[in-house]
Protein backbone atom coordinates (compact mmCIF):
# COMPACT_ATOMS: atom_id res chain seq x y z
CA UNK A 1 0.00 0.00 0.00
CA UNK A 2 1.47 3.36 -1.15
CA UNK A 3 -0.64 6.64 -0.50
CA UNK A 4 1.35 9.67 -1.56
CA UNK A 5 -0.91 12.37 -0.57
CA UNK A 6 -1.99 13.27 3.29
CA UNK A 7 -2.10 16.09 5.70
CA UNK A 8 -1.38 16.60 9.76
CA UNK A 9 -2.20 19.42 11.77
CA UNK A 10 0.99 21.22 10.13
CA UNK A 11 -1.90 22.38 7.24
CA UNK A 12 -5.68 21.70 8.12
CA UNK A 13 -5.31 17.85 8.46
CA UNK A 14 -6.69 16.65 11.91
CA UNK A 15 -3.63 15.09 13.76
CA UNK A 16 0.39 15.18 14.13
CA UNK A 17 2.44 13.25 11.87
CA UNK A 18 3.42 10.73 14.51
CA UNK A 19 -0.57 9.76 14.89
CA UNK A 20 -0.71 9.99 10.92
CA UNK A 21 1.78 7.41 10.30
CA UNK A 22 0.43 4.97 13.04
CA UNK A 23 -2.96 4.44 11.96
CA UNK A 24 -0.95 4.16 8.29
CA UNK A 25 1.20 0.87 9.58
CA UNK A 26 -2.18 -0.64 11.41
CA UNK A 27 -3.88 -0.23 7.69
CA UNK A 28 -0.78 -2.17 6.54
CA UNK A 29 0.77 1.00 4.48
CA UNK A 30 4.23 0.45 3.70
CA UNK A 31 4.78 4.02 2.25
CA UNK A 32 2.87 7.19 3.14
CA UNK A 33 4.03 10.55 1.78
CA UNK A 34 2.79 13.82 4.04
CA UNK A 35 2.22 16.00 1.99
CA UNK A 36 0.97 19.42 3.78
CA UNK A 37 -0.95 22.14 2.24
CA UNK A 38 1.59 25.34 1.35
CA UNK A 39 1.94 28.42 -0.41
CA UNK A 40 4.71 31.20 -0.05
CA UNK A 41 3.61 31.76 3.43
CA UNK A 42 4.32 28.47 5.19
CA UNK A 43 6.24 26.76 2.58
CA UNK A 44 9.66 26.51 4.62
CA UNK A 45 8.27 25.83 8.09
CA UNK A 46 5.61 23.16 7.00
CA UNK A 47 8.46 21.32 5.23
CA UNK A 48 11.29 21.64 7.69
CA UNK A 49 9.04 20.03 10.59
CA UNK A 50 8.18 17.32 8.12
CA UNK A 51 11.85 16.80 7.05
CA UNK A 52 12.93 16.89 10.71
CA UNK A 53 10.15 14.29 12.17
CA UNK A 54 11.03 12.36 9.22
CA UNK A 55 14.74 12.04 9.81
CA UNK A 56 14.46 11.94 13.84
CA UNK A 57 11.22 8.95 13.51
CA UNK A 58 11.87 6.63 10.54
CA UNK A 59 14.13 4.31 12.34
CA UNK A 60 11.64 3.65 14.78
CA UNK A 61 8.43 2.85 12.65
CA UNK A 62 8.07 -0.03 9.79
CA UNK A 63 6.58 2.48 6.80
CA UNK A 64 8.45 4.75 4.86
CA UNK A 65 7.78 8.00 5.54
CA UNK A 66 8.46 10.51 2.47
CA UNK A 67 8.32 14.50 3.39
CA UNK A 68 6.71 16.35 0.58
CA UNK A 69 4.39 19.24 -0.14
CA UNK A 70 0.51 20.22 -1.97
CA UNK A 71 1.13 23.35 -3.37
CA UNK A 72 -2.16 24.76 -3.14
CA UNK A 73 -4.03 27.91 -3.58
CA UNK A 74 -1.52 29.37 -5.77
CA UNK A 75 -1.78 32.25 -8.24
CA UNK A 76 -0.87 30.17 -11.43
CA UNK A 77 2.58 32.20 -12.58
CA UNK A 78 4.00 31.66 -9.00
CA UNK A 79 4.19 28.09 -9.23
CA UNK A 80 7.11 27.63 -10.89
CA UNK A 81 8.84 29.21 -8.44
CA UNK A 82 7.67 27.53 -4.92
CA UNK A 83 7.99 24.38 -7.20
CA UNK A 84 11.44 24.97 -7.57
CA UNK A 85 11.96 26.23 -3.75
CA UNK A 86 10.45 22.96 -2.35
CA UNK A 87 12.94 20.70 -4.36
CA UNK A 88 15.75 22.64 -3.06
CA UNK A 89 14.75 22.72 0.12
CA UNK A 90 14.32 18.86 0.17
CA UNK A 91 11.06 17.48 -0.33
CA UNK A 92 11.54 14.09 -1.65
CA UNK A 93 7.50 14.38 -3.21
CA UNK A 94 6.04 17.82 -5.21
CA UNK A 95 2.23 17.99 -5.53
CA UNK A 96 0.15 20.10 -7.01
CA UNK A 97 -3.47 21.12 -5.57
CA UNK A 98 -5.10 20.48 -9.20
CA UNK A 99 -8.61 22.89 -10.11
CA UNK A 100 -10.67 20.08 -8.26
CA UNK A 101 -14.35 21.26 -8.55
CA UNK A 102 -15.20 21.33 -5.04
CA UNK A 103 -13.08 24.45 -4.67
CA UNK A 104 -12.33 27.73 -6.49
CA UNK A 105 -8.99 26.97 -7.58
CA UNK A 106 -7.73 29.34 -10.05
CA UNK A 107 -7.94 28.73 -13.62
CA UNK A 108 -4.87 27.69 -14.89
CA UNK A 109 -3.61 26.36 -12.11
CA UNK A 110 -3.78 22.41 -13.73
CA UNK A 111 -1.25 23.64 -16.57
CA UNK A 112 1.17 25.57 -14.53
CA UNK A 113 1.79 22.92 -12.37
CA UNK A 114 2.09 20.04 -15.37
CA UNK A 115 4.86 22.84 -16.80
CA UNK A 116 6.22 23.14 -13.64
CA UNK A 117 7.07 19.82 -13.49
CA UNK A 118 5.35 18.43 -10.07
CA UNK A 119 5.08 14.86 -9.32
CA UNK A 120 1.43 14.45 -8.90
CA UNK A 121 -1.03 16.62 -9.98
CA UNK A 122 -3.71 16.07 -7.52
CA UNK A 123 -7.61 15.99 -7.82
CA UNK A 124 -7.28 17.88 -11.47
CA UNK A 125 -10.75 18.20 -11.82
CA UNK A 126 -12.16 18.38 -15.44
CA UNK A 127 -9.10 18.79 -16.73
CA UNK A 128 -8.71 18.52 -20.54
CA UNK A 129 -7.17 16.43 -23.05
CA UNK A 130 -4.56 19.19 -24.12
CA UNK A 131 -3.20 19.26 -20.20
CA UNK A 132 -3.45 15.38 -19.91
CA UNK A 133 -1.84 15.37 -22.58
CA UNK A 134 0.77 17.05 -21.32
CA UNK A 135 1.42 15.29 -18.67
CA UNK A 136 1.89 12.30 -20.25
CA UNK A 137 4.62 14.14 -22.21
CA UNK A 138 6.17 15.42 -19.21
CA UNK A 139 5.60 12.21 -16.96
CA UNK A 140 3.50 13.99 -14.83
CA UNK A 141 1.13 11.62 -12.99
CA UNK A 142 -2.82 12.31 -12.31
CA UNK A 143 -4.51 11.57 -9.34
CA UNK A 144 -7.53 9.24 -8.90
CA UNK A 145 -8.81 10.79 -5.07
CA UNK A 146 -10.65 8.56 -2.32
CA UNK A 147 -11.34 12.11 -0.83
CA UNK A 148 -14.93 12.73 -0.74
CA UNK A 149 -14.62 16.41 -1.97
CA UNK A 150 -12.25 15.65 -4.79
CA UNK A 151 -13.66 12.51 -6.24
CA UNK A 152 -16.55 13.93 -8.19
CA UNK A 153 -14.16 13.95 -11.18
CA UNK A 154 -12.63 10.55 -11.02
CA UNK A 155 -14.61 9.25 -14.28
CA UNK A 156 -13.58 12.04 -16.16
CA UNK A 157 -9.41 11.56 -15.15
CA UNK A 158 -9.64 8.03 -16.10
CA UNK A 159 -11.17 8.75 -19.25
CA UNK A 160 -8.68 11.17 -20.23
CA UNK A 161 -5.93 9.11 -18.82
CA UNK A 162 -6.70 6.31 -21.29
CA UNK A 163 -7.12 8.48 -24.49
CA UNK A 164 -3.78 10.31 -23.82
CA UNK A 165 -1.60 7.88 -21.94
CA UNK A 166 -1.40 9.97 -18.63
CA UNK A 167 0.19 8.06 -15.89
CA UNK A 168 -2.46 7.30 -12.72
CA UNK A 169 -1.94 7.19 -8.89
CA UNK A 170 -4.74 6.72 -6.44
CA UNK A 171 -4.31 8.60 -3.26
CA UNK A 172 -6.29 9.15 -0.05
CA UNK A 173 -6.01 12.87 0.18
CA UNK A 174 -6.21 12.17 3.91
CA UNK A 175 -6.85 14.76 6.56
CA UNK A 176 -7.20 12.24 9.47
CA UNK A 177 -6.45 9.02 10.60
CA UNK A 178 -10.28 7.59 9.66
CA UNK A 179 -9.70 8.95 5.71
CA UNK A 180 -6.66 6.37 5.19
CA UNK A 181 -7.27 3.68 2.82
CA UNK A 182 -7.45 0.15 3.22
CA UNK A 183 -6.77 -2.51 0.63
CA UNK A 184 -10.20 -3.23 0.15
CA UNK A 185 -11.42 0.65 0.05
CA UNK A 186 -8.70 1.32 -2.63
CA UNK A 187 -10.16 -1.37 -4.92
CA UNK A 188 -13.29 0.11 -4.62
CA UNK A 189 -12.46 3.49 -5.18
CA UNK A 190 -10.70 2.16 -8.45
CA UNK A 191 -13.65 0.71 -9.86
CA UNK A 192 -15.89 3.31 -9.18
CA UNK A 193 -13.83 5.24 -11.05
CA UNK A 194 -14.16 3.04 -14.00
CA UNK A 195 -10.83 1.32 -13.94
CA UNK A 196 -10.21 -1.87 -14.87
CA UNK A 197 -8.42 -4.67 -12.46
CA UNK A 198 -5.58 -4.97 -15.14
CA UNK A 199 -5.32 -1.07 -15.15
CA UNK A 200 -5.03 -1.01 -11.46
CA UNK A 201 -2.62 -3.51 -11.40
CA UNK A 202 -0.94 -0.62 -13.68
CA UNK A 203 -1.42 2.17 -11.01
CA UNK A 204 0.44 0.09 -8.27
CA UNK A 205 3.09 -0.27 -10.46
CA UNK A 206 3.19 3.08 -11.38
CA UNK A 207 3.21 4.12 -7.67
CA UNK A 208 5.88 1.91 -6.58
CA UNK A 209 8.21 3.10 -9.42
CA UNK A 210 7.51 6.90 -8.72
CA UNK A 211 8.11 6.08 -4.97
CA UNK A 212 12.00 4.27 -6.43
CA UNK A 213 12.51 7.29 -8.51
CA UNK A 214 11.86 9.72 -6.09
CA UNK A 215 13.38 8.53 -2.97
CA UNK A 216 16.52 6.17 -3.02
CA UNK A 217 17.30 3.55 -0.76
CA UNK A 218 20.21 5.84 0.24
CA UNK A 219 17.65 8.17 1.61
CA UNK A 220 16.39 5.91 4.30
CA UNK A 221 20.10 5.18 5.24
Amino acid sequence: MIDFNTHTFLSNGSCSPGELVRHAEENSYRVIGITDHVDASNLELVLSALIRFCRETQAFLKVRVIPGVEITHVPPGQIPSLVSRARQLGARIVVMHGETISEEVAIGTNRAGIEAGVDILAHPGLISKEDAALAAEKGVFLEISSHAEHAFCNGRITAMARETGAQLVLDSNAHSPSELLTADKRERIAFGAGLSAEELDRINSNMVSLYEKLVPASYFA
